[in-house]
């Protein structure tokens, strides 16, 4: 055994891949080669009979042998196995103008609909949506927007209270807007609204639950007055219940607002003639607002010399129970389709 055995059989495996090989051909050459009885392994058993001198030299021919094998081996593999898999997929190919299979696909949660309906309209006159936590404290959900202690809303019987009187779920999402003003440090206009889950203590009925989602929103600015207000209500009630909707202010009386308005908007289903749904007086309430309370600007830091605004509250459930017929809220909470009640507004036309 010498360097040009070594020589020859780089030569002959140089040939090898030159034929055309299907992939049991080539692990019968590999077999051939590298098996346990193959050439290149008896060649690599006559080393213990080569003079130490030159072990090392026919170690690394010996090795360049077994990498040339090993790379014409996979690289011919690799082709092989491309050959294959694109003769495949041209067997497998999909007739891209087919019309397609229609995939039947789900909706949004209602309310969660109503919510980005009303979003997309405040952020078209450039409002910022604000999230807040759920449990708060009581100065920003009472103390912060004017309702001081002794106040009925405080009472137990109307907010979950959590360890004692300072945690609590919050029973409005005005907190949102008390730490807005806050972080605006006195000195920023704000526009935002602020959409979540509030927590009151109600029985649950037709129309109260003790969970209930709520879309508040606030304006601060230099120069606010309520005819603001009044153009923002009116260009939410035309988009929610369309072109023909009309709205009206009634006064009402509100802890962190003042002036305070209950908002109404016309009646869709009888167009103001009075049915069931507006309890025959044309009208339907859909929220309440008003002006920022002074003591409110005071409180989150700003001057209300200098300062005023506007803020307004909507209820989601009703906005959607108005909008897509629905009479009673535990609808949008209940997971039994067969239990859900509404009505077919030809009963109150």
């Amino acid at each position: 055994m010498n360097k040009k055995t070594i020589l020859n059989m780089k030569e002959e495996i140089s040939k090898l891949f030159l034929d055309n090989l299907d992939m049991k051909k080539l692990n019968d050459l590999k077999v051939e080669y590298l098996g346990k009885s193959g050439k290149i392994t008896e060649l690599s058993k006559g080393m213990k009979d080569i003079p130490n001198e030159e072990k090392k030299e026919f170690g690394m021919l010996l090795n360049e042998l077994r990498v040339l094998f090993n790379n014409n081996y996979e690289s011919y593999k690799e082709k092989i196995e491309t050959e294959e898999l694109n003769k495949k997929l041209a067997s497998e190919e999909i007739d891209v103008t087919l019309p397609a299979t229609n995939i039947k696909t789900g909706s949004p949660n209602i309310l969660e609909h109503i919510i980005e309906e009303v979003e997309e309209v405040f952020m078209s006159m450039g409002y910022d949506v604000v999230d807040g936590p759920e449990i708060e404290e009581d100065k920003y959900n009472f103390e912060l927007l004017n309702i001081p202690k002794g106040h009925p809303a405080r009472d137990a019987q109307d907010t979950f209270y959590i360890e004692d009187e300072n945690i609590l779920l919050r029973s409005q999402t005005s907190p949102v807007q008390a730490r807005t003003m806050l972080a605006a440090g006195g000195n920023k206009p704000i526009r935002m609204i602020c959409p979540g889950k509030t927590y009151r203590r109600d029985a649950d009925d037709a129309t109260h639950s003790h969970q209930f989602m709520q879309i508040e929103g606030l304006l601060i600015d230099k120069n606010i007055s309520l005819s603001d207000l009044k153009g923002t209500f009116d260009t939410i009630a035309k988009k929610l219940f369309g072109e023909n909707c009309v709205t009206r202010f009634r006064p009402s009386y509100y802890q962190f607002t003042e002036p305070s308005v209950e908002t109404d908007i016309s009646c869709f289903v009888c167009k103001g003639k009075g049915c069931s749904l507006c309890k025959n007086t044309g009208w339907i309430t859909v929220s309440g607002a008003g002006m920022v309370h002074p003591n409110v600007l005071r409180n989150c830091g700003y001057d209300p010399k200098e300062w005023s605004g506007f803020a307004f509250g909507f209820g989601a459930e009703r906005l959607a129970m108005l909008k897509y017929g629905i009479n009673d809220i535990r609808t949008f909470y209940q997971t039994d389709l067969r239990e859900s009640i509404t009505f077919d507004r030809k009963d109150v036309e």
